[in-house]
């Protein structure tokens, strides 16, 4: 994640994901439902589009966190290749993926016990 900027308290935001390889995707994020602490879903709009669930899970002092993104990308040049860019870019998300919950992790002071 390169940014995130609150665009209202709590439930707006504009978010920008730099990836290994040299593109970025910027979209805002709405938060539609908040049921503090176990569930957020909302709404990407820009250049990734769709809706997002996020859901924690606490058992014996562990934390889960899953989440199920319903996405695409806007951009014409990546939605053109994606035919045959597949590959590269399913090794890029998951590489993007690997670093959030690595910085999540760093940011919570806690380890990162499992990825994918």
């Amino acid at each position: 994640m390169e940014r995130v900027i609150e665009l209202a308290p709590d439930e707006h935001y504009w978010i920008a994901w730099r990836s290994r390889i040299p593109y970025d995707l910027e979209f805002e994020f709405v938060v539609h439902d908040l049921d503090e602490p176990s569930s957020m879903k909302g709404e990407a709009r820009g250049e990734l589009t769709g809706t997002g669930h996020w859901r924690l899970f606490e058992q014996n002092g562990i934390t889960a966190v899953t989440y199920e993104w319903n996405v695409h990308t806007t951009k014409r040049w990546m939605n053109a290749l994606a035919p045959v860019a597949r590959p590269i870019f399913e090794y890029n998300h998951n590489v993007v993926m690997r670093w959030g919950g690595e910085g999540l992790a760093r940011r919570l002071g806690c380890n990162l016990l499992a990825a994918g």
